[in-house]
């Protein structure tokens, strides 16, 4: 069977680091959410084909903030995971 997938073209545009800070539009929005270290990120370089879009770690909790992506209809946001991360209580919001 053969696949025609098109890679999409995606720009990073800006970040935010709290949902009320985030980029607000009238486009359409495709959200990246689930566990720290689930490949939220590595989603987003392989649907658009570049390895370094959006950074990627082996240690859980490297995206700290939301990530908006400009596609050609609408947005690709990636989401900090939730969960398991490497940083202090402080930086987590509870100390």
């Amino acid at each position: 069977m053969k696949f025609n997938f098109k890679y999409l073209e995606l720009e990073f545009i800006e970040s935010a680091a709290e949902f009320n800070q985030c980029l607000h539009h009238d486009m359409q929005e495709i959200a990246f959410v689930g566990a720290s270290n689930a490949g939220k990120s590595s989603a987003i370089n392989a649907i658009s084909n570049q390895k370094k879009l959006a950074k990627t770690s082996k240690t859980p909790g490297k995206t700290k903030l939301f990530n908006f992506f400009k596609a050609k209809n609408g947005y690709i946001v990636d989401f900090p995971g939730y969960g398991y991360s490497k940083v202090s209580k402080s930086q987590k919001g509870l100390g």
